[in-house]
């Protein structure tokens, strides 16, 4: 029957994530490995969009799984299989990755296009006796359609055919869900009718951005053991740490059962869970890499001399994270979140003076913005804890 595969809604409970699910995540910590060693290497404005273009399909076979996931249940035997057969196709995603501009653009291509098709294909099985599911699924199978075709045709092509044909490809996956995945004839998507688990959303969301601050722990850690330990290394390891620490901190460590529980109580979870679990994350993990390439730099030379992508790196990194951490909390609670957003302009106003500083002197100042954001988070909450009451609800003294 098609309804065993279906997960059950219990009104009072949200869907707990389960093993299998983690399983198939661990596909992904090799992609964003990858993608981080590479911009590593090709530190330049083509290498930088190159790695942001194969961050943005990584990003959306991921998120695109998590919502299949979110209405399948991945303890049933046919869910099991079809991400094991995901898993598979995202080993050799993954594993072309660092060729993707190169003699393995192909593979990737079709890879990619083939973990997207298939998985949509199984959906529409899946649901096909859930009506509006299954035409909410014909409009995705459609949009995917169009975009496989410029990604196996930019896989053919190489240069910067490849690269023009894969940005309109990703392009038309970042804008479909935007749109409703609106397809002449059948019209867009209804948020409301996506009867989508907010709970669990969170959560798998949550995830991901958990596999990027591991990378981060994983590249500074790795990159301390092969060097010697002179005290500038151990404060950039330490500097490091307590960056990724801050980072945590701030998406789940104050706010994220409130945000939990405020997607599981909105009348419209599917708009939250697209804004605020689908779009704004992917510039949390974005922020979160981008340090990553900066702490393995700082570890590398402590004390060298500052180039200026070295400064956008180490700038960057930490104000896409709290521009990301700004923008997931107004998506969330509505309101604007100053400590987030003057963190980011403190990030931003350290540009000018950058040049005369050294890599670890920056990276510190960096590291000391995003912890002030998160204790003054914890002291706004202290002080004003009615104005995230989920968030305390469950903690009585």
């Amino acid at each position: 029957m098609v309804g065993t595969l279906l997960r059950s809604r219990r009104s009072e409970h949200h869907a707990q994530v389960t093993s299998v699910e983690l399983f198939f995540d661990l596909v992904f910590v090799i992609a964003v490995t990858q993608i981080s060693h590479a911009l590593v290497e090709h530190l330049t404005w083509l290498g930088a969009l190159e790695a942001a273009l194969l961050l943005l399909a990584i990003w959306w076979a991921w998120i695109d799984t998590a919502w299949i996931t979110n209405w399948l249940d991945p303890e049933k035997p046919l869910v099991r299989l079809m991400l094991f057969v995901l898993m598979g196709i995202g080993l050799v995603m993954s594993s072309s990755l660092p060729e993707a501009f190169g003699d393995r653009g192909l593979a990737f291509a079709i890879a990619f296009a083939v973990f997207q098709l298939g998985r949509t294909a199984f959906m529409l099985w899946a649901v096909r006796a859930r009506p509006t599911l299954y035409r909410n699924f014909i409009r995705i199978i459609i949009w995917y359609a169009a975009s496989a075709a410029l990604w196996v045709v930019g896989g053919l092509a190489g240069g910067e055919a490849r690269l023009i044909c894969w940005l309109i490809a990703v392009a038309l996956d970042s804008v479909s869900p935007a749109l409703g995945f609106w397809v002449p004839g059948l019209g867009r998507a209804d948020t409301r009718d996506w009867d989508v688990d907010g709970g669990h959303m969170a959560e798998r969301s949550g995830l991901f951005v958990m596999i990027a601050l591991g990378e981060s722990v994983l590249v500074t850690g790795v990159g301390f053991t092969q060097l010697a330990w002179t005290p500038d290394v151990v404060l950039a390891m330490t500097v490091s740490l307590l960056q990724s620490i801050a980072m945590w901190w701030i998406f789940f460590g104050q706010h994220a059962e409130a945000a939990s529980a405020a997607i599981s109580n909105s009348s419209d979870p599917g708009r939250v869970a697209r804004q605020a679990y689908t779009y704004v994350p992917i510039l949390l993990v974005a922020g979160i890499v981008v340090s990553a390439v900066g702490d393995e730099i700082v570890l590398a030379h402590p004390m060298g001399h500052l180039e200026a992508a070295t400064i956008l790196v180490l700038i960057g990194g930490p104000a896409l994270f709290l521009l990301g951490a700004a923008l997931f909390k107004l998506a969330v609670f509505g309101h604007w979140s100053l400590p987030r957003f003057g963190g980011l302009l403190a990030v931003l106003a350290l540009y000018p003076f950058a040049i005369g500083l050294s890599p670890l002197l920056l990276s510190s100042l960096t590291t000391g913005i995003v912890v002030l954001v998160a204790v003054w988070e914890a002291v706004e909450l202290a002080r004003h804890p009615e104005r995230y009451p989920v968030a305390t609800r469950h903690h009585p003294e």
